[in-house]
């Protein structure tokens, strides 16, 4: 009997430990993936700029990334003075999420913060939205550097948050791939 013990005792312990390197690699950070370009659309006549954001939309950084990006992969740059709206959508099957735009800073929050802009905020920011839903956010934006973070308890501080720069030279909306900060 106590061969079998040892033997259930081994699998268990191999069981784990395939569980934890399953974990560590789906925890890797995310230094991001391709850009679509159909997450961006702009409309010149109006000054408007439409960005598809979605939460969880890869597996990078354990699904706490916006577009597959985190820690600042992903820089968005829009014109001073358009119309911003984020189409905002959480792909993310395990965790909520939500949006907030703030000021660019050194030390990230571990939660929610007043918004860089009016309107700037999906709301729900702390319990955020489960996988499947979203709602829009629209602002204007004045010129400076800006993160577009998950304001959920520890989801911004573990890199889920891209770069927003509102540019007084900009002439139109642009993605870009950035160099993503360190943890």
């Amino acid at each position: 009997m106590r061969p079998t013990c040892v033997t259930v005792g081994r699998r268990l312990l191999l069981t784990g430990a395939l569980l934890l390197a399953a974990v560590g690699a789906r925890a890797q950070s995310a230094k991001g993936g391709k850009i679509d370009p159909t997450w961006l659309r702009a409309d010149a006549a109006s000054k408007t700029v439409d960005f598809k954001l979605v939460a969880g939309l890869t597996d990078a950084n354990g699904g706490m990334n916006f577009n597959g990006f985190g820690r600042g992969g992903l820089v968005l740059t829009v014109p001073q003075g358009w119309n911003v709206v984020l189409h905002f959508k959480n792909e993310d099957p395990n965790l909520p999420h939500s949006v907030e735009v703030i000021g660019d800073a050194a030390a990230i929050p571990v939660g929610p913060v007043p918004p860089a802009f009016e309107h700037a905020t999906t709301g729900r920011l702390e319990q955020g939205f489960p996988a499947g839903q979203g709602t829009d956010v629209t602002f204007v934006g004045k010129a400076g550097a800006f993160l577009i973070f998950c304001a959920v308890p520890g989801h911004g501080a573990a890199g889920m948050w891209i770069r927003l720069t509102v540019s007084a030279t900009a002439d139109k909306p642009t993605l870009a791939t950035g160099d993503p900060r360190p943890q």
